[in-house]
């Protein structure tokens, strides 16, 4: 056989070969999914009413993304010890916006710090009549942490709470930071052709809003970055009521989230 027939043969193996790593049956990840022990999934039942509100396979797959959020991310206190009710529901906060996504990763997250109470800009949570956040994404040095008060924390998941929950608000401005920019954009979720008309719905909304016109709380009108944390808190927790009072917003937001849950 000449040299040019083994070459040849060669590269034909080669692109054979090349071709099957790419397209070829790949073998299955048998990496089992986390799961949560009892304890956990009965705080779940009795303080999250979107997990009580899935079916039994979707309660299965938010415990799976509990269980995978709490390996990832640290938990800590400032002033307090953290609690697995502390834990559940900053999980919970994390997983309701994604829930849609299967494969969403907070990258952009490696810490979660709760302080008992608000606190103020140079996160001092006592004797000071200006401690008034009540959650905050950290950026700069502070980048990759999220800090919560768990007064609020706690509050966003009870019966009394409303519209508002501050923990899903700031999972909400971390995702839309993920693309490289918190400006109520969350590009990495929204599709390319519903951009424009989302940014035209915000600021009309946001007129209505400064008029006195909408029952949307007044901080949405901040700016667009609080705006869409402030209407996504809605989406999750009065989705029947933002989709009757407001169906054009809760259509976008389903698009965004990828979920329908005034369907639930």
């Amino acid at each position: 056989m000449n040299t040019f027939v083994v070459v040849t043969a060669l590269i034909v193996l080669a692109l054979i070969l090349a071709a099957y790593s790419l397209f070829g049956k790949k073998p299955k990840d048998n990496t089992p999914a986390l799961s949560l022990n009892e304890s956990l999934k009965k705080l779940l039942n009795d303080h999250v009413d979107y997990y009580t509100n899935l079916d039994d396979a979707n309660q299965l797959r938010f415990e799976s993304m509990i269980a995978a959020f709490l390996d990832r991310v640290h938990i800590e206190g400032v002033g307090l010890e953290i609690t697995d009710l502390d834990r559940v529901l900053v999980a919970s906060s994390a997983v309701i916006p994604i829930f849609g996504y299967k494969e969403w990763r907070y990258n952009n997250l490696t810490n979660v710090i709760l302080y008992p109470d608000t606190f103020n800009n140079d996160f001092q949570f006592e004797g000071d009549e200006n401690r008034n956040i009540m959650g905050m994404v950290g950026s700069g040095y502070m980048n990759g942490q999220m800090l919560l008060s768990r007064s609020a924390l706690l509050h966003g998941f009870s019966k009394s709470s409303g519209k508002s929950n501050t923990g899903i608000h700031e999972f909400v401005h971390l995702l839309d930071k993920s693309d490289g920019a918190t400006d109520g954009v969350p590009e990495n979720l929204i599709p390319h052709e519903y951009a424009t008309p989302w940014l035209k719905m915000m600021h009309q909304e946001i007129n209505r809003i400064e008029r006195g016109k909408s029952d949307i709380d007044a901080y949405a009108a901040t700016n667009e970055a609080e705006f869409l944390a402030v209407v996504s808190e809605y989406f999750f927790e009065k989705p029947d009521q933002l989709q009757d009072k407001h169906p054009e917003l809760y259509e976008q937001l389903s698009r965004i989230f990828a979920q329908d849950p005034a369907a639930n």
